[in-house]
């Protein structure tokens, strides 16, 4: 299967939360990290969905922000990847940004040219790619 979803992500579900309506899956990757999805309560039954299965995670790379400072913000995001710049690809309306994370797993976002100047983005510089659980898809093998 090929997919235009540029964050694909090998993982093991460690934990399944199940509500009333949607389902939290908790995947940890090889390199230990762990992704959160927010996944309809019946899609986690039609991927048999339990602890040891084995998914790939999605992440179209619009759906990642790219922190570089949280402050003392607060923030409700329950994704958030910390590594470091690796590339920064700049384009005439927007740019792709790699953060490489352990493991050699990296995350890319595409973010609005005008914010990677504004927020001077550069290689080397530490970043937290941040992305909304319900923004991740799960697939399993059949």
């Amino acid at each position: 299967m090929k997919i235009s979803a540029r964050n694909q992500f090998k993982g093991v579900v460690s934990e399944v939360r199940i509500g009333a309506v949607n389902t939290e899956v908790h995947t940890i990757l090889k390199g230990g990290e762990v992704i959160i999805a927010s996944i309809t309560k019946e899609s986690a039954e039609s991927l048999a969905i339990k602890k040891g299965t084995n998914v790939i995670t999605l992440i179209k790379a619009p759906q990642v922000t790219i922190v570089t400072d949280f402050v003392s913000y607060l923030r409700s995001a329950r994704n958030q990847l910390q590594g470091k710049i690796t590339k920064v690809k700049l384009g005439i309306v927007s740019a792709e940004v790699k953060v490489g994370l352990s493991d050699c797993n990296y995350i890319v976002a595409t973010v609005p040219h005008h914010d990677v100047l504004i927020l001077g983005l550069h290689e080397g510089q530490e970043a937290t790619a941040v992305f909304r659980a319900d923004a991740v898809i799960l697939a399993v093998a059949s």
